[in-house]
């Protein structure tokens, strides 16, 4: 690489790096010595204490309230095609000692230690998001390291984040190499699906929830089952596929119920899978009007708090919604309850539904407490990287 200018903290600002992070805020920069505007977005530093001495490499981005994000230790090893091919390689050699199909999270950004990189891959198609100038920076020795280490057939961009335009940078989504198939399948614990990664959420999937659909596939059999915020039914379709007598999939957006349809009729399952279309606390309010009730209900909702100031908010959302889903259970039910919200704390969520459950007069047993999946990896020394909630809570009368 050509010789990397020095970005200098402030003394003892290099106290978090040593003990294990990956960020730098710009109030951590001594920045008289070395000015973050001087640096152009996603560019590359050696990181040096305040004594001159060497941390790693990171790349800058002075328009980031994350000013500097570590990619090597190695002052001599900046993030070029040849880092990008270890780390992901690392990354692969642990998804295939977890799973025996193809269908994960490839890279989970600071987790596997590519700050601002997601990879989710489908089989031979690969759905990449860059999240930050760094990354952006990189994405052509990316695209060759992708090509070293696994051939796909085909690379989907979805630069469509909130993550990008805090980093000041474009939206867009694109097939940047070879050609999608007409639909891009994969498998989750044994049940198929069609993932929408042009227009579908995130990346089409989330795969940070297979080892909790997983636990609630073995409770449903025979169940009648309400999965609201269902999106293409990753648990709806899943519960009928492991014996759920009924199960009504609810969501505001009426292209991916019709993913719920189609991913229910690839099983076989379209005699089980009713949906309906509508906003969540809307439709359990009609569902509790029209007498209905349930044997399990399922609330995966959208992240109610994407920042601190919305944390008040934020959990009196989560707290309606648990209230009025455990309206709609029987006298002996099996309430599934997720937060994706880094801001809510795990005991948080269990304070809602304790809330939740003395509001309507019973009682709540806590039978599993979940989170995401380990091709979702949590980086010890960054909180952030542990975001994915899950509790399965029996509701009961006396």
């Amino acid at each position: 690489m050509t010789a990397l200018r020095s970005l200098r903290l402030k003394k003892n600002a290099d106290r978090r790096l040593k003990a294990g992070h990956l960020w730098l805020y710009s109030n951590e920069i001594d920045t008289e010595a070395t000015p973050l505007k001087a640096f152009a977005p996603g560019e590359q530093a050696v990181v040096e204490a305040a004594n001159g001495k060497p941390l790693g490499v990171a790349y800058v981005n002075a328009h980031s309230l994350i000013c500097a994000r570590l990619v090597s230790r190695d002052p001599g090893q900046g993030l070029d095609r040849s880092l990008l091919v270890h780390r992901l390689n690392q990354a692969l050699a642990l998804r295939q000692r977890l799973f025996d199909k193809p269908f994960y999270r490839l890279v989970h950004g600071e987790g596997d230690l590519l700050p601002g990189l997601i990879i989710d891959r489908y089989g031979d198609i690969l759905v990449v998001q860059l999240n930050t100038a760094g990354m952006e920076a990189v994405l052509e020795p990316l695209l060759d390291a992708l090509e070293k280490v696994l051939g796909p057939r085909a690379v989907v961009l979805r630069n469509d984040t909130a993550g990008r335009r805090q980093e000041g940078l474009a939206d867009g989504v694109e097939v940047i190499q070879g050609e999608l198939p007409e639909a891009v399948e994969l498998e989750e614990n044994g049940v198929r699906f069609i993932a929408p990664v042009l227009e579908g959420q995130k990346t089409g999937w989330f795969f940070d929830h297979r080892a909790n659909r997983a636990w609630l596939n073995g409770l449903v059999a025979g169940k009648r089952v309400l999965d609201l915020f269902s999106y293409v039914g990753g648990w709806g379709v899943q519960a009928a596929a492991h014996g759920a007598s009924e199960v009504l999939c609810v969501d505001a957006s009426g292209p991916a119920l019709e993913r719920v349809a189609e991913n229910a009729a690839l099983n076989g399952l379209h005699e089980q899978v009713a949906v309906g279309e509508g906003d969540a606390f809307e439709a359990l309010a009609a569902l509790k009007a029209d007498g209905e009730q349930f044997d399990v209900v399922i609330l995966d909702p959208p992240a109610f708090i994407k920042k601190r100031k919305d944390i008040p908010a934020g959990e009196r959302a989560y707290g309606k919604l648990n209230r009025e889903a455990m309206r709609l259970l029987g006298r002996d039910g099996l309430l599934l309850s997720a937060s994706c919200s880094m801001h809510l704390a795990p005991e948080r969520l269990v304070d809602v539904v304790r809330g939740a459950a003395r509001h309507q007069d019973r009682h709540a047993q806590i039978l599993f407490q979940g989170h995401q999946g380990p091709d979702h990896p949590v980086h010890p020394a960054i909180p952030e990287t542990s975001y994915l909630k899950a509790l399965g809570v029996r509701v009961f009368r006396d």
